[in-house]
């Protein structure tokens, strides 16, 4: 991929996303102002959560990290023929996994419920709910999982757009159901488990005309005896671990959270949702492009490329991670108050919510270096040291979490803060090995360009957190949300104009951002 190529692909993508993460955002507004924090909505987070949490795990995580690298060396060393019976043999073998999996948890819906949220056993009604809505939701892996396969492949071949479009249809889908469909059903927060089905659906029906010019739409076979097949399924089994550590932590704050007091688990998805703003539009879209581009460069034994790509998206990624996670943990509460506070969704927890995401915002850096480090080792088709770097950062969180529970117990600070800091910890751990690892086998290393840039980051990143801070007593509490919303967007675009100016006045140049 050519260098212009690249950073064209990365805007095409952040873009999307940016796109995306905007639908997203005004999707929790409603789904936290029409159902509140606690309750039904718990039960809807949790069962939501589960499908979601294996697609990233799954689908987006190890599958496409497995998929990618052998699909480019097919493209690099075969013919299109040769392409398509393996995109023929994989589908086929990832239809039939994921209908076995699909099946099997519909019929044990309460057992799967009992195991990611014991807390909710001792509530009859709320667990049933819960089970009924995992049922609805579940599907969703499977299209979803179909939607990464096919994404896949068209951003192996340089089509970045559609896959990045897809997810806007699941924000609209669920925008549509809170609104519209609702307050048809008995129970209103039904509507939400029958609009993520549909979104999968959609998702992945936007991805087929292109799949079809790039005559690669091919009907599914079974064979897992492909030389291919094999090889991808070999990678997936570590990778599934390594790739999507970070959803296991989370995963793991859902059940601890289950078992705190009420509006725990929303609370702890509101935070989440926000650390994931910045995460999605860099961190997510740099890791997507890259992969191809590095895959191709190990391919080709090109390791001047192969090192170059990643201290690009190194660059990015700090240049953006920095300053974001900075002004999150800043502006926690005005964020809660100005986006959420509103209908079911009360100043508590707008507190409760601003405290966790507090507690999540120093990690965004670190979650997103692991979505640049990751895709190295995975271009390299090296699964096994992210999965035992992977292991050692779950070992972490469980340590962190009893440490940092224990803690906020002592301080009488509500406990879903302390498992929030515990993803943070987590995360550093992760991305810290997974550098260490590089930088040992001489993959990738700073090298003494980044002296300067780390001070000019840091100077920048002072200047910005001073200017918020002044800020920060002149925000409209009381007023109304659309008073709320406007103060904070002139908080954020003073903040990002004093690091940009700040960060132009250290000596630091846009073109320090081109690829190479």
């Amino acid at each position: 991929m050519a260098k212009s190529r690249l950073f064209r692909s990365t805007m095409v993508v952040s873009s999307m996303t940016m796109l995306s993460r905007i639908l997203g955002l005004v999707r929790d507004v409603v789904l936290l102002g029409v159902f509140g924090a606690g309750g039904l909505m718990d039960a809807f987070l949790v069962a939501f959560k589960i499908p979601n949490f294996l697609r990233r795990l799954f689908a987006e995580g190890a599958f496409s990290q497995a998929f990618v690298p052998v699909l480019s060396e097919y493209k690099e060393k075969y013919s299109l023929q040769q392409v398509q019976i393996l995109v023929s043999r994989t589908s086929g073998a990832l239809l039939l996994i994921l209908s076995m999996l699909t099946v099997v948890v519909i019929l044990m819906a309460p057992w799967v419920v009992t195991l990611f949220a014991p807390g909710f056993a001792d509530q009859p009604g709320k667990f049933a709910i819960t089970a009924e809505l995992l049922r609805l939701t579940f599907p969703y892996l499977l299209f979803i999982s179909m939607t990464a396969f096919a994404s896949g492949i068209l951003q192996s071949y340089g089509r970045f757009a559609a896959p990045a479009f897809a997810p806007v249809l699941l924000n609209l889908c669920m925008i549509g159901g809170a609104l519209i469909f609702a307050p048809m059903f008995d129970t209103p927060i039904m509507a939400l488990g029958y609009a993520v089905a549909i979104a999968g659906l959609l998702q992945f029906l936007i991805q087929l005309p292109q799949l079809w010019q790039q005559k690669l739409l091919v009907a599914p076979k079974i064979d897992f005896q492909h030389e291919g097949v094999k090889r991808i399924l070999k990678l997936m089994l570590p990778a599934i671990f390594g790739v999507s550590v970070t959803q296991i932590n989370l995963l793991l704050n859902t059940i601890f959270a289950s078992l705190m007091i009420g509006g725990s688990v929303s609370w702890l998805y509101a935070a989440e949702r926000m650390s994931e703003l910045p995460l999605g539009l860099i961190g997510v879209a740099i890791g997507t492009v890259i992969l191809p581009s590095l895959s191709k460069s190990e391919a080709k034994k090109d390791d001047v490329s192969f090192k170059k790509t990643i201290d690009w998206a190194a660059r990015l990624i700090i240049l953006v991670g920095v300053p974001a996670s900075a002004a999150l943990f800043i502006l926690a509460d005005v964020l809660m108050q100005a986006l959420f506070l509103r209908g079911e969704f009360t100043l508590r927890d707008a507190q409760m919510s601003s405290l966790a995401l507090r507690s999540m915002a120093g990690g965004i850096l670190g979650f997103m270096l692991i979505k640049i480090f990751a895709p190295a080792f995975f271009a390299r088709q090296d699964t096994r040291t992210p999965v035992k770097i992977g292991i050692v950062s779950v070992f972490a969180n469980m340590v962190f979490s009893v440490i940092f529970i224990g803690i906020f117990y002592f301080l009488e600070i509500p406990l879903h803060g302390g498992l929030a800091l515990a993803t943070t910890g987590a995360a550093f751990v992760n991305a810290g090995l997974l550098y260490y690892f590089l930088h040992k086998r001489d993959i990738f290393r700073f090298g003494s360009h980044w002296k300067k840039l780390f001070t000019q980051f840091a100077i920048s990143t002072a200047s910005m957190i001073a200017v918020l801070y002044i800020m920060l007593p002149y925000f409209p509490a009381d007023e109304a949300q659309w008073r709320r919303i406007a103060a904070l967007l002139i908080m954020c675009a003073v903040g990002a104009l004093v690091y940009g100016v700040v960060l132009l006045a250290t000596g630091f140049r846009p073109r320090q951002l081109k690829h190479g």
